[in-house]
């Protein structure tokens, strides 16, 4: 019984250069597009002239009280995108 030669084949391979300068690189911009506000709710103050005293008041008050008065101002200046 022969035993069958096995033949092998050379592949050429190029070398790549590895280019050092800073100059090569390719930087990618890109650009931000504005999303939409979360839940859909979107409101514009531009525009207004009324002062924070005039929409508080001059007392002190809560945070839970600001959100209360904030809310109002904007449903009552139709300020809301709904």
């Amino acid at each position: 019984m022969a035993a069958k030669k096995k033949t092998t084949t050379t592949k050429k391979t190029t070398a790549k250069k590895k280019s050092t300068s800073s100059s090569s690189k390719k930087t990618k911009s890109t650009t931000k597009t504005k999303k939409p506000a979360f839940g859909g709710y979107a409101i514009d103050f531009t525009g207004r002239t009324e002062t924070v005293e005039q929409v508080f008041g001059k007392k002190p008050i809560a945070p839970s009280e600001m959100t209360k008065k904030i809310w109002n101002f904007v449903k009552s200046n139709n300020l809301s995108n709904r």
